[in-house]
Parts: C-alpha cells; sequence; structure tokens
C-alpha cells in the first residue's frame, strides 16, 4: 500500500472513472462527475445498465481466460475499484493467478492500493503508467507477467479515451506484439450502434456533452472501428456484439447496451 501523500483532486472537472463510478453505484465521485453522469443518462437513459453489464462481462471474459488455462491478466486502464475486478474473478477459479493493473490516473492506484488484495497464492500488482507509451507499460509489466506465456489483455473502457483511431489501433498492436501464442486480447467500448433497441445518434449527442463539460476526452465509436482493434488476431464468436451478449449465462440474453465488446486469440494459437 501507498505510505505518500494522496495525489491533488479536481472535484470540480468530470473524471471518466468518477462517473463510472457513479453509475454502479459507487462512492468515490464529486458533485461534476454526477451532473455529467447525469446529463448522459438524459441523453441514454440506459447507460447505468451499460456499465453495470460491462462488470458482468469482465467476470465472464475471464472466466473464459481462465477456462483455456490463462493465468497472467494485464488489465490496462483499470479504473476505481469496483464490485467484480479483474483479480478477484480470475483468483476466485484460479488463486495463483497473476494480475497487473495500470492506469494513468494517481488517485485510481492510491484507491486499488488500498481496497485490493491478492489470493496468498496469486499475485496483484499496480502500475503507473500511460497505454500511450505502450513500451513502458510492457516493460513495467515484465517484472510481473512472463510474456512468454499467455496472457489475457484487458482495455476495457479505455480506448474510447484515445479520440484517434490510428492512434488507438497502433496501441493495441503494440501492447499485442509481446503477447505469446494463445494469449486473448479483450476489449470494450462505447458504441454508437444504431438497432432497434439502440440510438446511436443519442450516444453521440452524450459524449459532446461530456466533452463540453472539460471532462476526459471520450468518443463513441461504430462496430466496425471497434472490430479493427482486432487485426491480427483472431476474434473469437459471437465477434464484436453488445458486451450484455457477449456468451452470455442467461439462455436468454439481456437486452442490447451501447457498450460492445469483443475477445480475440493472439497469433493464430488453436
Amino acid at each position: 500500500m501507498s505510505t505518500g501523500p494522496q495525489p491533488a483532486i479536481d472535484t470540480s472537472v468530470p473524471h471518466s472513472a468518477r462517473i463510472w463510478d457513479y453509475w454502479l453505484g459507487g462512492k468515490d465521485n464529486y458533485r461534476a462527475d454526477r451532473e455529467a453522469g447525469d446529463e448522459v443518462l438524459r441523453y441514454v437513459p440506459d447507460i447505468a445498465v451499460s456499465a453495470r453489464q460491462d462488470r458482468a462481462f469482465l467476470g465472464r471474459a475471464v472466466r473464459f481466460a481462465v477456462e483455456r488455462g490463462i493465468r497472467q491478466f494485464l488489465d490496462v486502464g483499470s479504473g476505481l475499484p469496483t464490485a467484480v475486478n479483474t483479480h478477484e474473478a480470475a483468483q476466485r477459479l484460479a488463486p495463483e493467478s497473476r494480475v497487473v493493473y495500470v492506469d494513468n490516473d494517481p488517485l485510481v492506484l492510491v484507491h486499488a492500493r488500498a481496497l485490493l488484495s491478492s489470493s496468498p497464492e496469486g499475485v496483484t500488482e499496480y502500475l503507473e503508467a500511460d497505454m500511450r507509451e505502450p513500451a513502458k507499460v510492457v516493460e513495467a509489466a515484465a517484472r510481473t507477467l512472463d510474456f512468454g506465456r499467455p496472457t489475457a489483455l484487458l482495455l476495457l473502457g479505455v480506448l474510447n479515451h484515445v479520440l484517434d483511431g490510428d492512434e488507438a489501433r497502433d496501441i493495441v498492436r503494440r501492447l499485442c506484439a509481446p503477447l505469446a501464442p494463445g494469449s486473448l486480447l479483450i476489449v470494450s467500448h462505447t458504441c454508437d450502434h444504431t438497432s432497434e433497441t439502440l440510438d446511436g445518434e443519442a450516444m453521440r449527442r452524450a459524449v459532446r456533452s461530456v466533452m463540453e463539460r472539460g471532462g476526459t476526452p471520450i468518443c463513441a465509436r461504430s462496430r466496425d472501428d471497434i472490430a479493427a482493434f482486432f487485426t491480427g488476431v483472431e476474434l473469437l464468436e459471437p465477434g464484436v456484439v453488445s458486451c450484455s451478449q457477449w456468451r452470455p449465462d442467461a439462455p436468454v440474453p439481456p437486452r442490447e447496451v451501447p457498450h460492445f465488446a469483443g475477445v480475440g486469440l493472439v497469433a493464430g494459437a488453436s
């Protein structure tokens, strides 16, 4: 646990991790975050449901990875601790799992170090690093993870903060480059897909509203743009879909939410 001073917090500007915390019913948020979150809810009433479904997707994706024999997890842009954290989902099934959380927000890491602890058999580590510098992320994570063995790389709700599509795809490519065959790429992303139940234009208005408040830069992407993150890896069934409908536990999947997700197999391993 960190014993240094906590970082200064600007409570006057909404922050994406704290907005997400608000939607999930957490307590680590402030008035500016709640106001921004409520503004998004005005455009996209199901956004809080989307946040909860994204956490449920994390749990299913981690279980899928463990069932494939993976015992290493690199969670980049992990956000504030909440229910169904990566190491809890992994170590509940495989206590020896090694998990590295990465975030560029020192406040997030203060909370993580204070609240999240590993199983005795496994390892849970926290790195302050920026995904826009993939080489530094990989170098630091390699002190805990063995990249010669399969690893699950999680990029959940974080690539939407990289507004330039080419840059976002390059980040994914460079983070995947050191992964061993049999590794998994797990992505979720705000989506402006339009269907019978989703209003893509409403999502775009909500994103603009958050940006106008001076909050964390954010964008929504199309299903095809999200699928492009899996270039060079084998996108597994059912492809890029609403996170609520990625291999759901219930016989009847929950309705679509405007957060899409997919899982890809690295290096064409069987």
